[in-house]
Formats: structure tokens, C-alpha cells, sequence
């Protein structure tokens, strides 16, 4: 049986071209979760001392990145071991099971950039704080522990939050902090949007899959409050970070200018539109991508908006 196996999955991986089996393994569409809350804090740090450290910059970039496709694989590796991914699962996740990848590559594979991003936190540590490597750390074990350990966090009704915070507001503000040395009430603020957007996208990855994660017996918050009521929060979600960000403009006095991230509108509302009414996985696929994309178009378009107010 097992050499049929390894066969089919050999066969399977022959018909895929190499470098989309090892793109879609980083799962690209969360990559956004890492650069744009970089972007956004560097932006912010640069509205106060009109500079950056290009080195710090990228080292951030890339090491966010790195944590999060390794974030990744650790979920594509459990959920393998778990049996949560077969050959009919939806979605860029069951490279093992559908492109013949071997589990320990990819366990490796994460490791590897896990290790690369020690590397670049050391350097940013150096030209810093070493209070960042304690964050970094904290970082990389809830990454892992988001799948991997007894009790996965992505099988609690604390996914998104999780997911959120350090991907969010964890994210912006470390790329603030080693630009500028400290943290201010504003890059807090302005960084709540942005963490809710990026939850937002696990929460749709947990409607798409409610269905399955039943079976599993796992805690998502869409198992627990039902479908309807995970699209209703996802809605409201989209809703308080656009209200929040006229809300900093009115009460804080920020640059009208960030009112460009209105123009990100259109694609909440085909996310939140594209969830309903569809009950097969493969149907919701393009409203998660929306999901996504609202989060890169808000987060890019408030730097914009920070941008402008510079130059003008």
C-alpha cells in the first residue's frame, strides 16, 4: 500500500510545476498579515523623525515574512498529522497530501526560515534593543504553537485574536519601536484597524472550514457561535476599522488624508458578500481572497494617506 501511495503522490507532483507547489506552501495571501503592519509602523516611525533605517526596514520585513510562511507549514505539517488535510481539501493548505511534498521538508523547511529570521533579529537587536529578541521569541513560539503542540490555538475560539495581536499591533509596533526607540499612544491607535483586519482573515479561513472543523472537534469561533453569527462579527469587523480610523481623524486630529483608506470599501463588502449564501468551501474561496486583499489595500492606502500629509 505504502509504495502505491508514494507513486501517486510522485505522479501527483509531476503534474505541478515545482515552484507553485513550494509558493502556494507559503500560502501567499496571509503574507500581507506580515508586510503590511511592517510598512505601516515604519511609516509611522518615519512621521516622527523623518528617516529610516533602510537595514532595519528590511531585516523586519523579511524576518515577519519568514516567521509567517514557517507559521505556515507548521499548520500545513500538523494538520497533515492530525488528519485534517486530505486530497479533496480546499484551499492552497494539503501540499503533503496533494503534491507529494515529504511532512519533514517541510518541518525543515520551516526551521529553516525560522532560523533566518533569528539571524536578522539578532541584527535588529544589535542596532536597537535586545527587549526585541524577548518579543521575537514569544513571537516565533506562538507561531508554532498556533498548530503544533497538545492544544493547538487554532482550534480555540482564540485563533483570530492570537493571530490579530501578533500579526497586528505586535508587528506595527516593533517596527515603530526600532526606528524610533520608543512607543507612543498614536502608533497604538492607528495600529488597532489593522490588527482587527488581519484576524478578520483567520476568521474566514474558520467560516470556510466550519463545516470540517466540526467533524475534528475543533473550537474555532465559528463552531462555536454558528456561521451566521462568525459573518456578522466579520461584518462589523470591516465596520469598526473604517469608524475608527474617521474616529482618530475627528477626536485625535490625524491627517484627514488617511480617509484614502475608504477606498478599500468595495472589497470588504465582496468578502462579507461572498460568504453569504454559499455553503461548500470551494464557493467561498474568492470572498476569502477579498478578505486579504481588504486587509493589503487598507493597510497600504493608510500609509499612503501618512505619506501624502508628509508631502503635503
Amino acid at each position: 500500500m505504502q509504495p502505491d501511495i508514494q507513486a501517486k503522490q510522485r505522479t501527483t507532483l509531476e503534474k505541478n510545476k515545482g515552484w507553485q507547489v513550494w509558493w502556494q506552501l507559503m500560502r501567499p495571501h496571509t503574507l500581507t498579515a506580515s508586510f503590511v503592519p511592517v510598512t505601516l509602523g515604519t511609516v509611522l516611525a518615519f512621521e516622527v523623525f523623518n528617516r529610516v533605517h533602510i537595514g532595519l526596514f528590511l531585516a523586519m520585513l523579511i524576518a515577519s515574512i519568514l516567521i509567517q510562511a514557517a507559521t505556515n507549514m507548521f499548520n500545513e505539517y500538523y494538520d497533515y498529522k492530525r488528519g485534517l488535510d486530505n486530497e479533496e481539501s480546499v484551499g492552497i493548505g494539503g501540499t503533503i497530501v496533494r503534491d507529494g511534498v515529504h511532512p519533514k521538508v517541510i518541518m525543515r523547511l520551516a526551521l529553516l526560515f525560522i532560523g533566518i529570521s533569528i539571524l536578522l533579529g539578532i541584527y535588529i537587536c544589535v542596532n536597537s534593543s535586545w527587549w526585541i529578541a524577548l518579543v521575537g521569541v514569544i513571537s516565533i513560539l506562538v507561531g508554532y504553537l498556533y498548530t503544533g503542540g497538545p492544544l493547538p490555538i487554532s482550534s480555540t475560539p482564540l485563533g483570530e485574536i492570537m493571530s490579530g495581536l501578533f500579526m497586528g499591533i505586535n508587528i506595527i509596533l516593533i517596527s515603530y519601536f526600532i526606528q524610533t526607540g520608543t512607543i507612543t499612544t498614536t502608533a497604538i491607535l492607528v495600529s488597532i484597524p489593522t490588527t482587527i483586519l488581519i484576524g478578520v482573515i483567520n476568521l474566514s479561513n474558520n467560516i470556510r472550514d466550519v463545516k470540517g472543523d466540526k467533524e475534528f472537534g475543533r473550537k474555532t469561533l465559528p463552531v462555536l457561535l454558528g456561521r451566521d453569527n462568525a459573518l456578522k462579527i466579520m461584518a462589523a469587523s470591516f465596520f469598526i476599522s473604517y469608524i475608527w480610523i474617521i474616529g482618530l481623524i475627528i477626536f485625535n486630529h490625524l491627517t484627514p488624508w488617511l480617509l484614502i483608506v475608504l477606498l478599500s470599501i468595495p472589497k470588504a463588502y465582496k468578502a462579507v458578500k461572498g460568504f453569504m449564501g454559499k455553503t461548500e468551501p470551494i464557493e467561498m474561496m474568492p470572498a476569502m481572497k477579498a478578505t486579504a486583499q481588504t486587509n493589503t489595500f487598507f493597510g497600504f492606502l493608510l500609509s499612503i494617506g501618512f505619506i501624502i500629509s508628509f508631502i503635503f
